[in-house]
């Protein structure tokens, strides 16, 4: 169980912060970025979670919550042993399987897809797609710091997967596609 009595620590002033390993890097460096593109991420689906209220869809975003802490304390574990232990929390393939387990059964229920849909409708869709972009972002930091350090393969597979969860979850709250917004390809000209 975490134990937070102090809040604030000072020992980040010099422009560092701490893994779990204990090492100390630039609050700039590739896995702090990562780190916090996943904290970004949580936070907006914290906001979306606000408009769809109590259902079952809160209730896997709620879950979902728990996972991104999971990732950000893998992401916080530098390494190449990806193992979890009672004193290693690593993202393991199970959490990806489920978000494709959702993922399935949300698309079951929705009208196939005949044009790209843009970012919209309802204002519970709308929050969604807020989520589903901050999560590609948290996806691309992950995927660069994956081209220089040792990062968990079943991390970067379930942050993948969280975007595609998060698509097909916004076109159900648009009335089961219904209400999407579709694109209209040079409609502006």
């Amino acid at each position: 169980m975490v134990k937070l009595n102090k809040i604030y620590t000072r020992t980040g002033d010099d422009g560092t912060s701490g893994l779990v390993d204990g090492s100390r890097r630039a609050k700039h460096d590739a896995r702090f970025e990562a780190i916090g593109a996943v904290d970004e991420a949580n936070s907006t689906i914290g906001f979306a979670i606000i408009a769809i209220t109590q259902s079952d869809h809160a209730t896997a975003l709620q879950r979902v919550q728990n996972d991104l802490f999971d990732l950000g304390a893998d992401l916080a574990t530098p390494g190449d042993d990806f193992t979890p232990s009672p004193m290693v929390l690593r993202m393991v393939p199970a959490q990806a399987e489920w978000l494709e387990a959702q993922i399935d059964t949300v698309n079951a229920q929705l009208s196939p897809l005949t044009s790209f849909i843009l970012p919209g409708g309802s204002e519970a869709a709308a929050r969604v797609h807020m989520a589903r972009a901050s999560v590609r972002r948290a996806e691309r930091t992950a995927a660069a710091l994956s081209g220089a350090e040792s990062v968990n393969p079943a991390a970067l597979a379930y942050i993948n997967r969280l975007s595609d969860y998060l698509f097909v979850l916004a076109r159900a709250l648009n009335d089961g596609g219904a209400g999407d917004v579709l694109w209209v390809p040079g409609a502006g000209r």
